[in-house]
């Protein structure tokens, strides 16, 4: 690229420098030669163009020295100007027109050296006058500080021009590494603050996760006690007119439930006020108890199984019996407990499947859980959370859990894997 990007004002400024380095050096050149104004133009030109293009004002500066060369003039006064293009090209020019430059020093000083010693003296007549070895000493040490002042008065302003670039370089090189700096630190920022947000997210999905774990326990607990107690209450109230002694019997399956559930309640409230280990909670081998209170509740249990069982973790043991413990307490509220409640345990190579199968009420449906014959939910009405706890401990535990009516009869039936390929989800 031959001119550089620079600002107006700039390039006024340096025409107007050169115009008036101009106007001053030219009565001091005009009564040198003939050619003093072309020499003086020239100048000012390289003078002018030497931050706009420091390739153009070199070359300018180049032609104008051999024209006043090869005229034999006399160096003018505006024969300085090439110090400021020489400082130019250092300074502004490419890495090209840099090196050029300081070619230019050596090649100039060398030229100028041959012409103010050689020519300029022969031109009056002054090589003559050596004529002995003094004269020859002599004559070489002009030409040495001959040309060692040319080389300083061309190279220090080369160096002055290098330095102001290097001067240059580095802070472009500071202030682009202060931006990368700010960057990165801005990268480091975002990056933070998503790894809070993820962190925080995650802290929400825990405490909605154990939200809902603890939900569907209260639910569990509570609903089962209460359908216990209920049934239990209602018996006592029928008995009594009919055998007042057994009245006994039934408030105290009432107050061993009722202790029960306080326990498991205070349980879970402590979970809550604390962060505590997991409490021991009900695996397979308590569903011989739960059988027992449903049936001193008043409910006929016909519990079967059939094929090998396998080895359950904790986890799946607890969705296994809360989702028993859920049926039984919905057939104690909703369903015909003159009828008998048949519940089925099939283990298989990969899996068990729980069918529990109870006798609906001529006159109540599962109001509930807002259940169709089809097993769905009508979404325009109110859900109970029995059915979506149960079918949520199936999904957690790697399983499926299904409901529906057929022929007066509601059926449960879920499927829970039983190998060890399936990842457990943490149910507590």
């Amino acid at each position: 690229m031959i001119f550089r990007r620079i600002r107006t004002h700039q390039v006024v400024i340096d025409v107007l420098i050169g115009l008036v380095v101009g106007l001053i050096t030219l009565p001091f050149d005009l009564h040198a030669n003939p050619f003093s104004l072309v020499i003086t133009l020239g100048m000012a030109v390289a003078l002018a163009f030497r931050r706009l293009s420091p390739a153009t004002a070199l070359s300018v500066a180049w032609a104008t020295a051999a024209f006043e060369m090869l005229t034999l003039s006399t160096p003018q006064v505006s024969n300085l100007a090439i110090c400021a293009v020489l400082y130019a090209s250092a300074a502004y020019g490419s890495a090209r027109v840099k090196w050029l430059g300081l070619g230019s020093v050596g090649i100039g000083a060398a030229i100028g050296m041959f012409y103010v010693t050689f020519a300029q003296l022969a031109l009056f007549g002054v090589l003559h006058d050596v004529s002995s070895a003094t004269d020859l000493v002599r004559l070489l040490l002009q030409i040495g500080i001959t040309f060692l002042g040319f080389l300083a008065l061309l190279g220090l302003p080369w160096v002055g021009g290098q330095l102001v670039r290097t001067r240059y370089a580095a802070r472009e090189s500071r202030d682009r590494q202060l931006v990368a700096e700010r960057e990165a630190a801005r990268a480091e920022n975002v990056a933070t603050q998503a790894e809070r947000e993820a962190a925080r997210a995650e802290r929400d999905i825990a405490v909605e996760q154990e939200r809902s774990r603890i939900a569907r326990d209260m639910h569990d607990v509570v609903a089962h006690s209460l359908a216990v107690v209920i049934a239990q209450a209602d018996g006592a109230r029928y008995a009594y007119k009919a055998d007042p002694d057994s009245v006994e019997e039934n408030l105290g399956t009432i107050a061993a439930t009722a202790r029960e559930a306080l326990v498991e309640v205070r349980v879970l409230l402590g979970q809550l006020r604390h962060s505590q280990g997991a409490a021991p909670q009900p695996v397979l081998g308590d569903l011989e108890k739960l059988v027992e209170q449903m049936t001193t509740a008043g409910l006929s249990i016909d519990l079967r199984s059939s094929g090998v069982p396998a080895q359950l973790g904790s986890n799946r043991q607890l969705a296994i019996y809360r989702i028993v413990q859920e049926s039984l307490t919905n057939v104690l509220r909703h369903g015909d407990t003159t009828s008998s409640v048949d519940v089925l345990f099939d283990w298989r190579p990969d899996d068990l499947t729980i069918i529990i199968a109870s006798t609906l009420r001529a006159t109540t449906p599962l109001d509930s859980d807002a259940l169709t014959t089809s097993g769905q939910y009508r979404p325009d009405e109110r859900r109970g959370h029995g059915v979506v706890g149960m079918r949520e401990r199936a999904t957690l535990a790697g399983g499926t859990l299904t409901t529906h009516q057929a022929g007066g009869r509601f059926i449960v039936r879920a499927n829970i894997p039983s190998t060890a390929l399936t990842q457990e989800v943490r149910l507590r």
